[in-house]
């Protein structure tokens, strides 16, 4: 029996990804404007502040959020590849395009993976939101201290470096390149 596909993963037209890829790529990038100035006002705060807990339990349960969605969409992207890029493009900038796609899935999963091992090999227990606590691991400062570096010295600034750069190349190819290529991360229009 011949059946049609199903409108998600059938060809998109234009080179768009699918509905399904949009949603994941969206509520990520809103999880990520979230967890950011969380972190910036929670360090800011004095220790004692009650806020400060709360902040981080927010932090750290929208950062575990962040790593369940990245499973999700690198499962997701296994499956249903990306569509291909625009002809109009240079190579470099196709090169360039799938580097840094790929190093922000990395960082994606080591921020929140890094996040996690320096708070449960700190020995620090872990709420999701109030809901419930996540396993923490055997005390180990030596894991911990190299999760904290990672998340804090390294990390923070290969997402900020990232990010700008995602935003960057969203703003070039809409205000002076004019080419479409956002179209590919929006629903299309009828």
């Amino acid at each position: 029996m011949n059946q049609r596909p199903r409108p998600d993963t059938a060809m998109r037209p234009g080179g768009r990804y699918s509905l399904t890829a949009q949603a994941l790529h969206w509520l990520t990038a809103a999880l990520m404007f979230t967890v950011l100035p969380v972190a910036w006002v929670m360090v800011s705060l004095p220790e004692a502040a009650h806020s400060r807990g709360v902040l981080f339990t927010i932090h750290k349960s929208v950062g575990l959020s962040v790593l369940a969605l990245v499973a999700i969409r690198l499962a997701w992207r296994v499956r249903h590849p990306a569509p291909p890029l625009e002809k109009g493009l240079a190579a470099w900038e196709k090169r360039l395009a799938f580097a840094s796609h790929w190093i922000l899935y990395a960082i994606l999963v080591g921020m929140p993976l890094s996040g996690y091992l320096l708070d449960a090999a700190g020995g620090y227990p872990i709420s999701y939101f109030g809901l419930f606590s996540v396993p923490i691991l055997p005390k180990s400062p030596t894991v911990a201290n190299a999760a904290t570096w990672m998340h804090v010295v390294v990390g923070q600034w290969l997402v900020y470096a990232l990010v700008t750069l995602h935003l960057a190349a969203s703003v070039w190819h809409v205000a002076v390149r004019r080419d479409g290529v956002l179209n590919r991360m929006l629903p299309e229009q009828k």
